[in-house]
């Protein structure tokens, strides 16, 4: 299996620090909604808040039109039938004339009195008719009024003047002008019975040079009758509607108690009033009744105006949260659709990066994505068969290296060998000469191995062990050997001719004296099998381990090494290799680490060997 490894200096997995794709999305996307259903809110709630308050304003601005037109048609009632009296000569002409005690009963029962009769009863009010005559001869009819209300209404009475002469309002009468010349007033029992009257001068006009009083009619209304449609809840809780005279004096109140105009302080020939009292937070607004000069003005609570704009304001608020809650599960769908595809990517892409160049990713349909799938599937195939070319040019160009180094180093092994077989033979050590020659035949019978590069580990063992079975013949006891095996790594297989290389490196150079000591241990830790070969030889300087490994230009040191080091990296991996431990004058220790990879066919041989026991 070819291993796939990082370059110096990468990077593994994708890093942290930074915010996913997803999210920025996400994130982006929020922001962009929540501004735009934030303005949307901001302008529809102003819009509608300044319209809705036009609207409140026409709408109250229309009601006091209606209340307007109702009390200004009770007062034309009022004012129609006194013209009724006022235009009728008939009336005149008996209040003018002086007859006898008969004659007076039957004019008074006659003419006066149905007259004055039908005028309080004209209209759907209760009227209170009093007339003043400065004929005396007419006799007063009338009847004394109590501070209770168990008097009947629409009634009628007759007064002589010499009963007002003194009277203020009387006094305060305007100028006659035909027709025109009216007063309205609270006089004698009104204010304390909650009453008004009209007031005007009975004339008699058979003079057209002068217009001469003949009388005073006064038509007396209860207040709350003739300004029946004046109500506050017309409005709204909390308003107040007031009906104003010329003065200032306020007739008539309708609203919360201590409210209304009544709080201003208005007085004759002020400014009309402001559309919105800040003082009181109220919305005041005012309607001339006509024919008079009375006012009528509504004060109506902002917070009314309020209650309903913060009504839609919730509405709108809650039709904007349901928006933003809509988009964003919308967007968040929309953004996890697009990061999880990015993430695919992304994850393939750093696949590659950690030389995982098998994974492969699909999408289905049409679009960008599948082109992007595609292309980066045909990239990983043409990297990786890119790389599987180099790699097997590699790997062949080091075996080819290191088969050229041991063409180097056996001829003068060989040599070596056969010079000591050939002093074993002159002095007629046969005995040690034949085991000479079967071990050098058993070194090379190992060392061929059928051409294969991956060999079992008892065999590389035992290629070592017949290394030094050689050496043994030419340095007899000044060497000696201990091997420490590890039972658990007879499973398993390793690269060929890995040890005995150091094994020889140590006989060449670690000398010191003319005793060396060598000690050969090879276990499993983990998933990892353990080659060491330990020394009590001259040891080497940090400088000299360093120039092994990092050579300089054209060093030949450690040559050997640096071939067996690269090459079990070629096969296993850069977290594998040789390190080399040694301080000098103690010895060396040479440690070549690779994984634990079980034989192909062990099971099976396993089994052979108990059936062949058995």
């Amino acid at each position: 299996m070819i291993r796939r490894f990082l370059q110096p200096g990468q990077r593994k997995g994708s890093g942290t620090g930074y915010i996913p794709i997803g999210y920025k999305l996400m994130l982006s996307y929020l922001a962009f909604i929540i501004l735009l259903v934030s303005a949307n809110f901001y302008i529809s709630q102003t819009m509608y808040d300044e319209s809705m308050r036009r609207q409140t304003r026409k709408n109250i601005q229309g009601t006091l039109a209606q209340i307007r037109d109702n009390v200004a048609y009770k007062v034309d009632d009022i004012v129609q039938t006194s013209a009724t009296l006022y235009n009728d000569s008939s009336l005149i002409q008996s209040v003018k004339r002086m007859d006898e005690r008969m004659d007076n009963y039957n004019r008074m029962n006659k003419v006066i009195i149905p007259k004055l009769e039908s005028a309080s009863k004209a209209i759907g009010l209760n009227l209170r008719l009093s007339v003043y005559f400065h004929n005396k001869s007419l006799d007063e009819i009338y009847r004394l009024w109590g501070g209770r209300e168990d008097y009947s209404e629409q009634t009628y009475n007759v007064y002589h003047m010499d009963r007002i002469y003194n009277k203020r309002w009387y006094e305060e009468l305007p100028e006659e002008s035909y027709n025109k010349t009216m007063l309205w007033r609270q006089v004698e029992e009104d204010q304390t019975d909650g009453r008004i009257s009209l007031i005007r001068r009975i004339v008699d006009m058979g003079n057209l040079l002068e217009i001469k009083e003949v009388g005073i009619m006064r038509f007396s209304v209860r207040l709350s009758e003739l300004f029946e449609s004046v109500d506050y809840k017309k409005l709204g809780e909390g308003s107040t509607l007031t009906v104003v005279d010329a003065s200032g004096n306020v007739l008539y109140s309708s609203g919360r108690p201590g409210g209304g105009v009544q709080a201003h302080g208005l007085k004759t020939g002020m400014d009309p009033l402001p559309a919105a009292d800040a003082k009181n937070n109220a919305l005041v607004l005012e309607e001339q009744l006509p024919q008079q000069s009375w006012r009528l003005v509504a004060e109506v609570p902002l917070h009314i105006i309020e209650q309903e704009a913060k009504r839609v304001r919730t509405v709108f608020i809650l039709i904007c949260l349901a928006c933003v809650i809509l988009f964003v599960l919308t967007g968040f769908l929309m953004s996890r659709y697009l990061s999880i595809r990015i993430t695919k990517i992304v994850s393939v892409l750093n696949a590659f990066r950690e030389g995982n160049l098998n994974k492969r990713i699909k999408y289905r349909g049409r679009g960008e994505f599948p082109q992007i799938a595609d292309a980066l599937n045909a990239m990983g195939e043409d990297i990786e068969a890119l790389i599987n070319k180099v790699y097997l040019t590699q790997l062949q160009k080091k075996e080819a290296e290191l088969e050229m180094l041991q063409a180097q180093i056996n001829p003068h092994f060989l040599y070596n060998t056969l010079s000591s077989i050939n002093q074993l033979a002159k002095f007629g050590e046969t005995e040690k000469l034949q085991q000479m020659v079967v071990q050098l035949a058993q070194f090379y019978r190992l060392t061929l191995n059928s051409g294969r590069t991956m060999i079992p580990i008892a065999a590389e063992i035992e290629q070592a062990s017949a290394y030094l079975d050689i050496q043994k013949v030419k340095y007899g006891r000044r060497m000696e050997v201990a091997f420490d095996i590890d039972p658990d790594i007879w499973p398993y297989e390793t690269v060929k001719l890995i040890l005995q290389p150091f094994i020889e490196n140590t006989l060449k150079h670690a000398w010191s004296g003319d005793r060396i000591h060598i000690r050969v241990l090879v276990k499993k830790e983990g998933d990892t099998i353990l080659y060491r070969v330990i020394d009590d030889g001259l040891g080497m300087k940090p400088e000299r381990i360093r120039e092994i490994f990092d050579p300089g230009d054209h060093s030949h040191v450690g040559c050997g090494i640096r071939n067996i080091d690269e090459r079990v990296k070629l096969h296993y991996g850069p977290e594998y290799g040789v390190s080399i431990f040694s301080r000098v004058g103690i010895g060396t220790s040479v440690q070549i680490r690779i994984p634990a990879k079980r034989r192909r066919g062990h099971r099976s041989d396993e089994r052979k060997t108990e059936q062949q026991g058995s």
